[in-house]
Formats: C-alpha cells, structure tokens, sequence
C-alpha cells in the first residue's frame, strides 16, 4: 500500500482501487476512464508498452490529454509499469546506456502524466544472485536522483528472478533511497514461497502498493475473478495489519492470457470482494481516498 499505509501524517489512509491495463489491452484511454469511473475504481495501472495507447514515445500534447482526461474524471495514474529489467545482463555500454534511457523515460513519463511511482522488473535470470543485485542496485540509485526531481517513486516488482520480497528487499536496502521502494506481485511472492507476513516484514518501509490477483494453481496462471482462485488474498490483508491503507490494484493478465474472461464484466465485483476482505468499503470511496 502506499507510503507503507500511512498518510504523509502518520495516519492510517483509507484504501483505495486500481486497476492495470494489462487487462484491457489496446482500449482507448477515454474508454480506460470509463471503465474505472463505472466500476468505482479511484486510479489505473497504465501498461507503459508500445502495443498500447500510453508509452515513452508519446509527445508532450498526447501526454497532457491523457493527464486531462484522467484529472477530468476524478482518477489517478497510479503508475506507469514499464518492463525496464534492471538487475539484467548488459551486453556492452550500449545496451547499459540503453537501459539507462528507458529508465529515465519511464520516469519523464509518469511526471507528465502525474503517475506517483513506476514499475520496474528484476530481470536477473540465471545470472549469478551478486552479481545481479549489484547491477540492481547501481541502476536504480542511478535513477533516483532524477524521480526525486520530479515526484516519481520507482517500485522493483517481486518477480521473475526476485519473486520474493527478502530478495528485493535485499536489492532495496542497498539502494537506500526513499524514491525507489517495492512493489508486491502477491502471485510471485507466493509462486516463492514466501508467506504473506514474511513477505509484508521484509518489504517494511519500501512498499508503495499491492497487485492481487488469483489463480487456479501454480500450474495454471490463467486470470480468475478475485476470490475465485487460491492465492492468499486475506492473507495479505491481514498481514498488511489493522488499519492499513493506501492502494492496491488488480493487475488481471488478459493480455497474457487472450481466451480468459473479459475484465470489465469483473471489475465491480473484484473491487467489492477487495473492499470486504479490508472491512473498511475503502473501494466504494472515491475522491481523495476517503
């Protein structure tokens, strides 16, 4: 949850729902809007990709009418997700300088489109594990500096090579900057085999939200409606403690997964299942989180 569920005066902040594009694939930016404005959804999860309307190749004016159009209809950007992999091998300066790049565009992106964070993966593969954080870690301290400037927070993503949140917890220790924190993938953590609690310990003050989702099994990741899998949803929430508050967002794989079905017949019922499983109808809330 953002700012590890607390307000910027060490309050419990109400929480509040997104939805990723990942879901949505390809649909116009104003049908986006509708969507989550008709679902009571507070923010979305913009997919930072060239296969979709929003990415880094999109000039100033197409930046600022996606800003508009989200600003008009009460929502937040809660983030660009990028597919940036920063504890990868680089083959050469080029590829570094490359990297290096697409880190500070997606950045520059979410600034203008008044995105708090950015998602970023590991991408460490079967490197060996020190020297993968190692790259990690340079990388994302080299970009800090410029989210800093401009009001981003960049979330490593449990995932792939760093499923677990010891594993980036670990990398984000090292960085020790409080513009670059963690992103839980509750999927990933528990494909690691991390509990739910040991996953919350570890990720303590670098969280900046959550994705749910749910699953039939470790075998078959194609998407369910939440509540309709096994992964631990209410064990997440209890972990997250009393009062816990910020965001989370459903990141549904519909792209991933094309014959699943559609997210938009789900949504209403996926931010309720998430608001009763809080106890506190944080999702039925819409401006302000409150």
């Amino acid at each position: 949850m953002t700012g590890d569920g607390a307000g910027g005066d060490g309050g419990p902040v109400a929480v509040r729902a997104a939805f990723s594009t990942l879901g949505v694939p390809g649909l116009p930016v104003a049908d986006v809007v509708r969507l989550a404005v008709a679902c009571g959804y507070q923010g979305v999860e913009v997919r930072a990709h060239p296969e979709e309307p929003v990415h880094p190749l999109l000039g100033a004016r197409e930046r600022a009418e996606v800003r508009g159009r989200f600003a008009d209809a009460g929502l937040e950007v809660l983030a660009v997700a990028g597919y940036a992999r920063v504890a990868a091998e680089c083959a050469g300066p080029a590829a570094e300088a490359e990297l290096s790049h697409e880190l500070d565009e997606l950045v520059l992106l979410a600034a203008d489109l008044g995105a708090r964070f950015v998602r970023v993966f590991p991408g460490g593969g079967g490197r060996p594990a020190e020297r993968a954080a190692a790259d990690a870690v340079r990388r994302l301290g080299a970009v800090a500096p410029l989210a800093a400037e401009r009001g981003v927070r960049v979330l490593l993503e449990t995932h792939d090579s760093h499923r677990t949140g010891a594993a980036v917890a670990g990398i984000l220790a090292a960085v020790d900057d409080p513009h670059v924190g963690a992103l839980w993938d509750v999927l990933h953590s528990w494909l690691g085999g991390e509990a739910p609690a040991a996953t919350r310990a570890a990720l303590a003050g670098h969280l900046g939200y959550v994705q749910v989702k749910d699953v039939a099994s470790a075998r078959d990741l194609t998407p369910l409606p939440l509540g309709a899998g096994v992964l631990p949803l209410p064990e997440v929430v209890a972990a997250l403690g009393p009062g816990a508050g910020g965001w989370w967002c459903w990141e549904y794989e519909q792209r991933w997964f094309p014959g699943a079905a559609g997210l938009p017949g789900l949504l209403a019922q996926g931010r309720a299942h998430v608001a009763r499983l809080f106890g506190d109808g944080g999702g039925d809330r819409r401006r302000g989180g409150g």
